[in-house]
């Protein structure tokens, strides 16, 4: 990549940056904050922990569930999941750990990827504290990708007891112009945003369809037996999403729960108002959730 090519990237990142700033700001409220180390030397991985009532009792070694938040690989939006980290917490025995990860277009691929890797592992070193058979892992938008891709390229597939995919892009970057929402009535994500992204994400070299950046390219006997991916109605990433759940159905042994969300654009779930439909497609897709992990 030029230089000039690089700044250009940096300074259209600043201004979506500085947009998304502008539509207010995240707040969470995790029971705990805490750093771990990653495979660079003096850095650290933020994470908040959402606990279990359920495991706080019994003292023992908990369910954990390790979520990642939506970015476009490029926005800030670590926090964002506050309202599924709870709910997940209150509603099952996992204790929820919400990771951040670096963004693009200073970090691009496979930083984000790295630090992902880097906290599950950091996860599966402290059996005393997690129950290290029940790791679970689910993500948002480029967050969902992050988990699917992990889940089905880095560790063996029996590493996680399930995976929780929202509105994933599981190929989106190899052809951004060919993507279309199942209904057009809405506000899917523009072909060229999602050319953005990948310049931002992706540099010169890697190839787009490596599939730990488009996990649909996975082997399907790659991923964990259970997966659950739900998708919107008009959102430009539903159908690679679920053709990819068709794919994973023809594994023997594998549970795979597909749910499309009509009239509901792509992370519809954070702008959701009480009353409307989008309210009630959010409290069904985080049920679902809720019923992959009580049901593993």
């Amino acid at each position: 990549m030029s230089l000039l090519s690089s700044i250009t990237l940096r300074i259209a990142a600043f201004v979506l940056r500085a947009w998304a700033r502008f539509q207010g700001r995240i707040t969470s409220h995790p029971d705990e904050i805490i750093f771990i180390q990653s495979r660079e030397h003096g850095r650290s991985i933020k994470v908040h922990i959402y606990r279990s009532p359920v495991t706080e009792t019994l003292k023992t070694p908990s369910p954990v569930l390790l979520n990642f938040h939506g970015s476009g690989f490029v926005i800030p939006a670590h926090g964002s999941d506050d309202q599924f980290c709870r709910q997940m917490s209150q509603q099952t025995s996992y204790t929820v750990l919400d990771v951040q990860y670096r963004l693009s277009p200073e970090h691009p691929f496979p930083a984000a990827l790295n630090d992902t890797e880097d906290a599950i592992k950091w996860v599966l070193g402290q059996p005393k504290t997690f129950d290290i058979s029940k790791v679970a892992i689910s993500g948002f938008s480029a967050g969902a990708t992050l988990a699917l891709a992990v889940s089905s390229c880095i560790f063996p597939p029996e590493t996680f007891s399930s995976v929780l995919a929202f509105y994933p892009a599981v190929k989106a970057f190899v052809d951004p112009e060919v993507m279309a929402a199942p209904d057009p009535n809405g506000q899917p994500i523009p072909a060229f945003m999602l050319r953005f992204f990948a310049s931002c994400y992706i540099l010169p070299g890697y190839d787009t369809k490596d599939p730990r950046i488009s996990p649909g390219y996975a082997e399907i006997d790659r991923f964990p037996r259970r997966v659950l991916i739900v998708t919107a109605g008009y959102d430009s990433l539903a159908l690679e999403g679920e053709s990819l759940a068709t794919r994973l159905r023809g594994g023997s042994g594998r549970i795979v729960v597909s749910e499309r969300m009509e009239r509901c654009n792509h992370a519809w779930d954070k702008m959701a108002k009480k009353g409307t439909f989008e309210w009630e497609a959010k409290e069904k897709a985080y049920e679902l959730a809720v019923n992959m992990l009580t049901c593993a």
